[in-house]
């Protein structure tokens, strides 16, 4: 028999790591919270007897023995109870006429007795609850993993052809739960061209783009997302784009930047080049004084600063900006070339402030667009704009749905899912049970 400790960030990971080591045969035989993740411990040609017992938990089995023991007098009092009541309540409940030998009783009320205080529950140290909840999380994700290796795999072999529209949206990037919905909508179509052509369309139409251009619309118009998402070139192109058609006469810049080294040295020059003014508010200054003077004008692009979820500043930023006398439209800067992880997790922090759409960046540097457009279909953020390129404003263009989803099929993986990626988005699908898959 061989044993081998594997370590991960999570269950799933650590899952992988068995099976690209000893394959899918192998048992786990145990794990545990670790510093940093967990350990498991895996076995091939595993027999339970070659392993020593478990150590039992005493003060477990003896609680369990108590509450056992006590619902075994709970049966026992209330069948007793059942069998006195039968006699007296018989000829109500079948109708009967009482009987010489069965005399009519005047029921007398008894009190029934007091239950005794119940004495205060044993203290139980927290660690023996964290650790009990740990072992019970980690034996529900490798549950769900068995199920979505075991539902992929009922899949594969019942229906070959939903199977192969899955890795079809497996390989544009779409989330597990996306894809579910689509196949749901062309379950009828058994010709695989049109079936994957409805579900192109359906993809389409589900991409949500504002009925009016922000910049057309006018008012207060604010960039925010974390670092790097490229608000400040996006805000550049934008202020290029306005100018170009209505000159520089009815808009304004503002930077909330006050943290990223040149950010407002960047924009005082796209000001001196656009002959547009540029406002910039320190911390703790009032967004609503600042923007008071540039009322007048018909756009307000803001550029915020983009700061961690952890940092104070953030929330403080994020609350001017959702402040009663600003009403500005905040639009999420999203680079498509960023993790599911970090996308969603952008949304997360900044969506307290109200998010009006969406503005996806780095097309031309992406290597998936699927992730993105499950995060703004899932969250219903209209795609205001796309930026492909570093030219102002040359790379700065309107959405088109069905472009974005063409778009989004050429820029597909090249190679198959694997079996192990096709069986962990099975099992992010099982998590829930109102979720179903095939």
């Amino acid at each position: 028999m061989q044993v081998k400790r594997f370590f991960a960030a999570d269950m799933r990971q650590a899952m992988k790591l068995v099976r690209d080591e000893l394959g899918a045969d192998a048992a786990i035989i145990g794990n545990r919270r670790i510093a940093g993740g967990v350990e498991l411990t895996a076995a091939l040609d595993y027999t339970p007897s070659a392993l020593a017992p478990r150590v039992p938990n005493m003060e477990l089995e003896d609680e369990l023995r108590k509450t056992a023991s006590r619902i075994v007098s709970a049966q026992a009092e209330l069948s007793m109870r059942g069998d006195s009541d039968a006699n007296t309540n018989r000829q109500l409940f079948a109708g009967l006429p009482l009987t010489a030998s069965e005399p009519l009783v005047e029921p007398t009320f008894v009190e029934p007795p007091r239950p005794a205080a119940l004495a205060p529950a044993p203290a139980v140290d927290q660690r023996v609850f964290d650790s009990m909840r740990f072992e019970l999380n980690g034996l529900r994700e490798l549950l769900e993993v068995q199920l979505g290796s075991l539902a992929w795999n009922q899949l594969q072999g019942s229906r070959p052809q939903q199977a192969n529209l899955w890795r079809r949206l497996q390989r544009i990037g779409l989330s597990g739960p996306l894809s579910r919905d689509l196949l749901a909508l062309t379950s009828e179509i058994e010709e695989p061209r049109q079936a994957w052509r409805m579900l192109l369309a359906h993809l389409a139409r589900m991409i949500a783009t504002p009925e009016i251009e922000p910049l057309e619309e006018g008012g207060v118009i604010a960039m925010v997302g974390p670092a790097g998402m490229g608000k400040t070139t996006t805000l550049a192109k934008l202020a290029a784009r306005y100018v170009l058609k209505y000159g520089a006469q009815n808009i304004a810049l503002v930077s909330m930047d006050s943290y990223r080294i040149g950010a407002q040295e960047q924009l005082k020059t796209l000001g001196r080049i656009l002959n547009v003014p540029v406002t910039h508010v320190d911390p703790g200054q009032s967004l609503a004084n600042a923007l008071d003077p540039l009322l007048r004008k018909r756009v307000v692009l803001i550029d915020t600063a983009g700061l961690q979820a952890s940092d104070p500043a953030l929330r403080m930023q994020l609350e001017s900006l959702a402040g009663r006398g600003i009403k500005s439209r905040n639009y999420l800067v999203l680079a498509t070339t960023s993790q599911k992880q970090v996308l969603t997790a952008a949304y997360h922090s900044y969506k307290r402030c109200g998010l009006a759409g969406c503005i996806l960046t780095k097309l031309d540097e992406t290597a998936s667009l699927g992730e993105v457009l499950s995060l703004a279909i899932s969250h219903e953020l209209p795609v205001a704009y796309l930026t492909d390129g570093p030219r102002i404003p040359d790379d700065l263009h309107l959405p088109r749905r069905h472009q974005l989803v063409s778009r989004a099929v050429s820029v597909q993986m090249q190679e198959e899912p694997s079996e192990e990626a096709m069986a962990d988005m099975f099992a992010d699908l099982y998590h829930s049970p109102a979720k179903r898959v095939g």
